[in-house]
């Protein structure tokens, strides 16, 4: 699952479905769609929200999933992508990937019999931005028209979550000190793409925040920029997402972010736990819009 191939219609039905899993204890009918089908799971970088979301959904569906740590299944290194994605495929039924680089999940795709599904690359977090797109369907009703405004880097929850936007009609803009804007490959992608919608950036954190119906951020160093962290903390200090910032946005803005956060970085204690904050709402919808895409990926259900 990559949004760079998902259409409009896709994606609205996956929302949908995801609605309905989460409100009607009745969706799955009598017998799970999924029973007897199996989710693996190839972990290269740490996880909590995105394992276990992944592994209560499957179960959910009636399925069963295999996790499996990168060291040790030594993909790319004791054997090759192409054999890996080969041999998978005849045990299981979809293939959950957390790496580093973005190719590994292209390279997979390409050999897999059996749908692969982005759990977060360096390039893109998909499951993250459409379980927030949900989160904001659930809260506001409606996504056309709605902004959100992303403080932070150029990263890959806000690369995914401005193609999710522009899927569904979210006006969004991405906040960030001068030097962390998207990556050139990205805004040439995002252009092929999108024709037409603009990809917009701001450096002033209150001029991205004004109006805007929700506030969104992220941690300042992502996993493998550990040795940046010092200078990120000093660089993005004055995009911290508190009190002051949230009053920029409209009176009934809430605030998003994919967690784990760090209170007193990149958001303060008081926004975190204040009465505007959505995030746990938002981690719990990580399930239920998975659930709606394995189900429609290995039973075509969401169709």
């Amino acid at each position: 699952m990559d949004l760079r191939e998902t259409t409009v219609d896709e994606a609205r039905a996956l929302l949908q479905r995801a609605l309905t899993l989460k409100t009607d204890r009745n969706a799955l009918g009598e017998r799970p769609p999924l029973q007897g089908r199996t989710l693996g799971l190839v972990f290269e970088k740490p996880s909590l929200r995105t394992r276990v979301s992944f592994e209560a959904a499957f179960t959910r569906l009636g399925g069963s999933s295999i996790f499996l740590r990168g060291k040790d299944v030594g993909m790319g290194v004791r054997e090759s992508v192409a054999d890996f994605a080969r041999v998978v495929s005849q045990y299981i039924d979809v293939l959950a990937v957390r790496t580093f680089a973005h190719a590994k999940l292209e390279e997979l795709a390409r050999h897999a019999s059996i749908p692969i599904v982005n759990a977060l690359s360096d390039d893109a977090h998909p499951c993250q931005a459409m379980a927030d797109m949900l989160t904001l369907l659930e809260l506001k009703g409606k996504l056309d028209g709605l902004r959100l405004a992303f403080i932070g880097d150029g990263n890959n929850v806000a690369m995914s979550l401005a193609r999710a936007s522009a899927l569904l009609g979210v006006d969004f803009v991405l906040a960030c000190p001068p030097g962390y804007e998207y990556p050139a490959a990205f805004k040439a992608d995002f252009a092929r793409r999108f024709p037409g919608v603009e990809l917009r950036i701001e450096h002033d954190p209150k001029a991205a925040a004004d109006g805007a119906d929700a506030v969104y951020t992220d941690v300042w160093a992502s996993m493998g920029q550990e040795s940046e962290a010092d200078q990120r903390r000093e660089i993005f200090a004055p995009f911290q997402v508190d009190e002051d910032l949230m009053a920029a946005a409209r009176g009934d803005a809430v605030f998003l972010h994919c967690l784990p956060a760090h209170r007193g970085e990149e958001v303060s204690s008081g926004v975190l736990d204040g009465p505007q904050s959505r995030v746990f709402q938002q981690a719990a919808n990580r399930m239920y819009f998975q659930m709606a895409l394995l189900e429609w990926l290995v039973g075509g259900a969401a169709e």
